[in-house]
């Protein structure tokens, strides 16, 4: 092996003191500096390039974990160990990945941030293109060729044993109780706007903390070449976890509903989102605008009404106002009073259509919400819908569950006929349909438990506040995805990922639909 020598012209007085203090500092393991230093002391690579890359273990590797050294939990300068897969911190003498490289014979690291390979402790950077599918599961990259592809060519990969998954389609780890954000994560990661954005989006180290990790996990999702057929989103919820100061928590099950809200208002804000409709993807995909009249009421008029419907009183004010809205919440029938486990009251379960629901935005429906009267109308439509049905309702003594099942069809469902006759004209002028199709189902199985730990206030909708919680540990969220370009769904449930006709997605409690606009 060569060894690196001194320049004929220095003299050791002019080199050794830099190099000590540099080696020796208290600082050495947490600068960055320190790696831009051993660049010039790397060795020469054009003999011993391939020296110990048959040691590389690809099935103990598992990039999926937050990048901290495993015995100083620092974040700077980590390296990952490819015999082992342990994430050690550093690349000099002194540093953890240098004693790890002598104490176990193990000496190929790559570095997780600039992907770059080493063989420690001779310390030489290795270029080899067989090291081109760890950089890949390590940062995976998309170009905007594969992107276009990803809706019209169903592609199948493979993981290390074999395996066989369809692209795009993989489970995501259960670590506790975090199944509420699995659930989140797969439907926003198969809406293609969102997806897209996540999957392309450059500079990815200058944007926030929650950015880099979703994009991250988005970008592991729908990798082509994995070495494993599921992704952990172990670094995304440790993120949410900090960034929601616990509101959102690993060992508790929270609310879907609630998580998405936090989640898409989270984004837009990091991604540099303002009031404005076009100032972030998460706004240009999901925000609409819906107008509500709102008349105060007072008890004489409640008595007066005597059990009917409510209605606006023409003699009145009424105030107008156009509001944008992210979703659209619709309540459900009250539950029977009555119910049990026998099969006669399973039969007596109240249904309700997803097009009965629908009036609550047509502009001739009053609610009372509040002290309020109100009436909703829908005035513009986004490409993708979200719709929440409020199942979910909290006492003093416990959380109930509306068992009403929404029967709805999956495709060519007509949002469009809630606008204006005016505005219909329009979108039809233009060759815009007001036809939706479902691309993504998420329901809840199971019952709430008798107590849950308390209510998280709820980001306000277009439909106004509501009481929903489904903290409870009987629980269990789900999401039926559809494939676009093979047109066959998928159940997903934590690391369960199968195919199923869809007929079967009418057998779960829905909660929160997402909507694609036809022809988009």
């Amino acid at each position: 092996m060569s060894v690196h020598k001194r320049p004929a012209d220095e003299s050791p007085e002019a080199t050794t003191p830099s190099k000590v203090q540099r080696t020796h500092s208290s600082n050495a393991l947490d600068s960055d500096s320190e790696d831009e230093y051993l660049e010039d002391t790397a060795q020469p690579t054009a003999v011993i390039e391939g020296l110990y890359l048959d040691t590389v273990n690809r099935a103990s590797l598992d990039f999926d974990f937050e990048k901290l050294c495993s015995v100083s939990l620092s974040n700077n300068n980590v390296y990952a160990c490819l015999v082992c897969g342990k994430y050690y911190q550093g690349r000099g003498k002194q540093t953890h990945a240098f004693f790890h490289s002598i104490n176990d014979d193990h000496h190929v690291f790559i570095n997780l941030k600039t992907l770059k390979v080493y063989v420690l402790p001779d310390n030489y950077e290795v270029h080899d293109r067989s090291l081109n599918d760890i950089k890949a599961n390590v940062q995976p990259q998309f170009t905007k060729e594969q992107v276009d592809r990803l809706d019209t060519v169903s592609e199948c990969g493979y993981d290390l044993g074999g395996k066989k998954f369809v692209v795009g389609f993989t489970g995501l780890n259960k670590i506790k109780c975090n199944d509420y954000m699995n659930v989140v994560v797969q439907a926003l990661a198969h809406v293609p706007p969102i997806r897209n954005e996540l999957l392309l989006m450059g500079d990815l180290d200058s944007k926030p903390e929650l950015v880099q990790r979703m994009a991250s996990l988005v970008r592991k999702m729908w990798h082509a070449k994995p070495f494993k057929s599921h992704a952990s989103p172990h670094e995304f919820v440790q993120e949410v976890v900090a960034r929601s100061k616990k509101r959102f928590r690993l060992d508790v099950q929270g609310d879907a509903f609630e998580f998405l809200m936090w989640l898409l208002n989270t984004l837009h804000i990091d991604l540099g989102g303002t009031k404005k409709r076009t100032s972030s993807v998460i706004y240009r995909t999901f925000q609409g605008e819906v107008e509500v009249e709102t008349q105060k009421v007072d008890k004489k008029q409640v008595q007066s009404r005597d059990g009917g419907p409510v209605t606006l009183d023409a003699s009145k004010e009424v105030q107008h106002s156009k509001t944008p809205f992210l979703t659209l919440s619709f309540d459900l029938p009250p539950k029977p009073l009555f119910t049990g486990d026998d099969d006669e009251s399973r039969v007596n379960i109240p249904q309700i259509a997803l097009t009965t629901l629908l009036h609550r935005y047509d502009g001739s429906t009053v609610v009372e919400l509040n002290g309020s009267s109100k009436r909703y109308w829908l005035q513009k439509l986004p490409n993708y819908i979200i719709c929440h049905v409020k199942r979910f309702s909290r006492n003093d003594f416990s959380v109930e569950k509306n068992p009403t099942v929404v029967n709805f069809p999956i495709r060519n469902v007509s949002f469009g006929d809630l606008l204006p006759k005016d505005t219909q004209a329009r979108l039809t002028a233009k060759g815009h349909s007001g036809t939706y199709d479902l691309i993504a189902n998420i329901c809840h199985d199971g019952q709430p438990a008798v107590s849950g730990n308390g209510p998280v206030s709820q980001h306000p909708s277009a439909s106004a506040s509501t009481n929903d919680d489904a903290v409870t540990s009987e629980s269990q969220y789900l999401v039926y995805l559809r494939h676009t370009a093979s047109d066959q769904w998928y159940l997903s449930r934590d690391l369960q990922m199968e195919r199923i006709m869809p007929q079967m997605i009418f057998l779960s409690d829905t909660y929160i639909q997402i909507w694609q606009r036809n022809g988009v």
